[in-house]
């Protein structure tokens, strides 16, 4: 009724029927009629004015906005165009204005833009009251859980386990996956949010949970603090973390709309029927799921599944190429051995000496154990299992205790190498000799050791007397005392040259054994 007085004062005042319209809303029809009818009723304006609105109501109440009938064939023709006109929509870049200039090439006697979105609206609003914004291709996957559980039985006790159910929907395409999970903690979380990413076969732009603890450790309206373990894993699936705000079911209106719709589809059935283990439940589940996806779309004529391989999947980022290990972390010190204990399997890793009694940070998963000290990784390890054991990289070592782990037979053959063959001789022979390993070692590093103090021309000389008086386990000794009483020099002098028999009386000479 107020619209009526507005219609009846502006056109007082002079204003055009098509300046009315404009200011109201309304067509210009409409506006044509109430003046029509205002005209043929024989009052004045302030007559009119003065009338309750049941009176207004009374004479104006048979003068209605005709609305475009849907059994005509141009809005038959404009319906038929809506459900192709929102699967377009959701593509980068692509606009109401767009779709409506290539409706009127292919419909010239068609709505013009303004009827054409007024009447898009009202289609939107009947097919699907909820959707009340466009999701872009590959944008969004909404995850949650729903809040009735699903149960199995335990063979062995009998016992009813209640479950966890896992929803997630991608904005687009409205693609949905389900599955089964123990709880809500951290580890059964992520891997539900995995095995979807790998339902899919692409990674979306974003994952929008709801505020539970796995995944929002503190809410805020603008900036929440998403867990680190769960942004570790967007990370690794080259995604972000957008939490809905706390409080605002509107802002994850899709996925509770899909959690409506699977207690019908998959609750009903499967709560029908007996389930001895989680994996058992979960095929059941994606039985059902399937053809949910597969069902179309109310008022539409294509599927979850047929728009999501149509528009979405070419959308979504690929796979890694490995899958995501969940990571622990916790604090330690490092022992002044240069290790830290991993308590978890009661295994020591190494880190670089200059850490030492130092306070650092482990990451480990099932496979890789990382060390870090102020943001920057300073170790990373292969996880063992073995208890009380020890894993160290000899490049963490200082030099003598990496030299100390290193040396090996070899090493020493090489060192004499070096020096010369003889003292190659006398270090075969010490290493192939039977004494205990710690002998041996000790033995060889003594004799190359002499090197420093004598050099190698002496200690190769040295080597070679000794080799006349045998091998024994008093090497060592010997070749040092030939060293420091200048004997290396002698042995040629003496084997190599016949010496004059000196003149004696008791000396019988060699004319005397004949």
């Amino acid at each position: 009724m107020n619209k009526i007085r507005k219609i009846l004062r502006l056109y007082d005042q002079g204003k055009a029927k098509l300046t009315i319209a404009g200011y109201l809303n309304l067509s210009r029809t409409t506006v044509r009629k109430y003046l029509t009818a205002f005209d043929t009723c024989g009052l004045s304006l302030k007559e009119v004015d003065s009338m309750s609105d049941a009176e207004l109501d009374e004479l104006f109440g048979t003068v209605q906005e005709k609305k475009p009938s849907l059994g005509s064939h141009r809005m038959q023709t404009l319906q038929r165009c809506f459900p192709k006109v929102e699967k377009e929509l959701k593509r980068t870049g692509v606009t109401r204005m767009l779709l409506w200039e290539d409706y009127m090439k292919e419909f010239p006697d068609g709505y013009q833009y303004t009827q054409f979105c007024r009447h898009f609206n009202d289609w939107l609003a009947k097919v699907n009251p909820t959707m009340h914004r466009t999701h872009k291709v590959g944008d969004k996957l909404f995850v949650d859980y729903a809040g009735e559980k699903l149960s199995y039985i335990n063979k062995k006790t009998g016992e009813v386990v209640p479950v966890e159910v896992f929803v997630a929907i991608l904005g687009a395409s409205q693609l949905t996956y389900v599955e089964a999970v123990h709880s809500q903690q951290k580890e059964d979380f992520i891997s539900a949010c995995e095995n979807t990413l790998h339902f899919l076969g692409g990674v979306p732009a974003a994952i929008v949970p709801d505020n539970l603890r796995a995944a929002v450790t503190r809410s805020h309206r603008y900036e929440p603090t998403v867990n680190e373990t769960f942004e570790d894993f967007a990370q690794h699936y080259d995604t972000c973390v957008l939490p809905t705000r706390a409080y605002k079911p509107r802002d994850k209106a899709l996925v509770e709309g899909a959690v409506r719709i699977i207690y019908t589809r998959l609750y009903v059935p499967i709560r029908q029927k007996e389930y001895f283990s989680l994996s058992e439940l979960n095929a059941a589940i994606w039985e059902y799921l399937a053809k949910h996806n597969n069902q179309l779309l109310k008022g539409r004529t294509y599927s979850r599944r047929m728009q999501f391989e149509e528009i979405e999947r070419k959308e979504l980022k690929p796979l890694p190429v490995e899958r995501y290990e969940l990571k622990q972390s916790f604090h330690a010190k490092v022992n002044k051995d240069g290790h830290i204990l991993l308590g978890t399997d009661k295994h020591y890793y190494s880190v670089p000496v200059r850490f030492l009694s130092k306070k650092v940070k482990i990451i480990y998963s099932a496979s890789i154990v990382e060390i870090f000290s102020k943001f920057e990784r300073i170790a990373i390890h292969k996880r063992s299992k073995v208890p009380h054991a020890y894993t160290t990289n000899s490049s963490h070592l200082s030099n003598v205790h990496r030299y100390s782990a290193e040396r090996t037979p070899e090493t020493f053959v090489e060192r004499a190498e070096a020096i010369h063959s003889d003292v190659v001789t006398v270090i075969k022979s010490i290493l192939e000799s039977r004494r205990h390993e710690d002998q041996k070692i000790k033995t060889c590093e003594a004799i190359l050791g002499l090197e420093r103090k004598f050099g190698s021309e002496r200690l190769a000389g040295a080597c070679r007397r000794a080799m006349d008086y045998g091998i024994d386990v008093r090497v060592f000794k010997t070749i040092q005392s030939i060293l420091e009483n200048n004997l290396d020099g002698l042995r040629e002098n003496v084997f190599s040259h016949e010496l004059p028999m000196p003149a004696h009386d008791n000396i019988r000479g060699e004319e005397y054994y004949k």
